[in-house]
């Protein structure tokens, strides 16, 4: 005997709920890898698996999307005389499908330019803010408590006759023709009171989000990093930046920092603080702040690319050239790569000896002609500009010299080695 083929509401049925448990998980995967706090709580370990969950479960969806397009025109069809229904299949449809696309560029990050990502990210993180209180409030008001007892009773007998809606509705109408009809009934206020709560928790953050993270492109709110507060910086004196740096070469910066970290941000004082280069050099060296930031530096204007998707571009770093302190420490033969620390004293990365010395790689010290604030690596960070910024190691103290290469904090993780931004 032959199976029967699950009929059309069925189907629908099917894809709905699987949809729903999709959509919720993504929500709650997406909320682990973006959040601040829970960043930190995961410390790293946690991140790509849960990030490898979020993109199969991205990929499922797209699979969704794909089975519901046979079925689309007849559904489209039944629900053609009504509006609502017609409004948010389209909705929802706008959501997945922006969701899937974006998603699919910030997964294969590697094989698109940078604007192509941050444009991505930008639009999966908007779809966000506006789709996840939709959904809530969409799930919610339909509910079986939040629905009248005859407006039940009409869901009911929708899937029967046109005759027995006829006459649900007209025995509805006559019922309230006869008794007086509140200005608010029980199930709008549910409505409208979840409606209200939902706008008021998500709002601050959306617009904090919509003046930040995007960098100025929805907003007039100029990017860039944090000022260094007077009264919270214990690195004394602060670096004197160089002519080219107070001008802000090349404009300043394009775009939002997003400050992103897996261990508690350290704090730094000049008075303890100190700079190492040792491993296999000729001249092992220690500085104190005031040596430090007594050395000769340079300044460039470079992008800065996270693999998470966002760029800031334009900065103008002041810095000491990395290839200048190697040739400053003196190399031994056996020395093939370079190990940075920084210094919350977890994370670690390595160039080679060839990319440690291309000409854009530096300590920085100045941002914009500022001081690095601590959130963003300050008070010294390594700058890396054609590679993604966890090669960027913020906080960065010590240098060494070393013949083996060393996994780094993210390569350990599940990072590619290959850092390279395509340009």
């Amino acid at each position: 005997m032959s199976k029967r083929k699950p009929g059309f509401g069925k189907q629908l049925a099917d894809l709905h709920r699987w949809n729903g448990w999709i959509v919720l998980i993504l929500t709650i995967s997406g909320l682990l890898l973006a959040w601040d706090v829970v960043r930190g709580w995961l410390n790293g370990e946690a991140r790509n698996p849960i990030k490898q969950l979020h993109i199969i479960l991205g990929v499922l969806s797209g699979v969704l999307i794909l089975l519901y397009v046979p079925l689309m025109k007849r559904h489209l069809k039944q629900i053609r005389q009504r509006p609502k229904q017609k409004g948010n299949l389209s909705f929802v449809m706008v959501l997945l499908v922006g969701w899937f696309l974006s998603g699919i560029v910030l997964w294969q990050i590697r094989r698109f330019p940078p604007e192509w990502a941050n444009g991505a990210l930008i639009v999966h993180d908007l779809l966000t803010w506006i789709g996840v209180p939709y959904i809530i409030y969409h799930s919610v008001t339909r509910i079986r408590w939040m629905k009248k007892p005859e407006r039940r009773s009409i869901k009911t007998f929708e899937d029967h006759t046109d005759n027995s809606i006829a006459s649900t509705v007209a025995a509805h109408s006559n019922r309230e023709f006869s008794e007086p009809t509140p200005w608010i009934n029980r199930k709008q206020f549910l409505k409208w009171s979840l409606g209200a709560a939902l706008a008021v928790a998500a709002a601050p953050s959306f617009f904090r989000w919509l003046t930040t993270s995007t960098g100025g492109a929805l907003t007039s709110t100029p990017g860039g990093m944090k000022d260094v507060s007077d009264n919270a910086n214990l690195m004394i004196p602060d670096p004197t930046p160089l002519p080219d740096s107070v001008n802000v070469v090349g404009g300043g910066a394009k775009g939002y920092f997003r400050v992103y970290t897996v261990t508690p941000l350290p704090t730094f004082d000049s008075k303890t603080w100190s700079f190492t280069i040792d491993g296999l050099v000729d001249k092992p060296s220690l500085w104190n702040w005031e040596q430090f930031i007594g050395m000769a530096r340079t300044v460039q204007v470079s992008d800065f690319h996270c693999v998470t998707g966002w760029s800031v571009y334009k900065n103008t770093w002041e810095g000491i050239p990395l290839s200048t302190l190697l040739r400053q420490a003196g190399l031994k033969s056996n020395a093939r790569f370079v190990k940075f620390y920084s210094g919350d004293e977890v994370y670690t990365d390595t160039l080679t000896l060839e990319q440690a010395n291309m000409d854009d790689v530096m300590v920085a010290v100045l941002h914009d002609g500022k001081p690095i604030h601590r959130d963003y690596g300050g008070p010294v960070r390594l700058i890396v500009p054609q590679m993604y910024a966890y090669k960027s190691v913020k906080w960065l103290d010590r240098i060494e010299l070393i013949d083996k290469d060393h996994i780094g904090y993210w390569e350990v993780r599940g990072y590619d080695t290959d850092a390279w931004v395509k340009t």
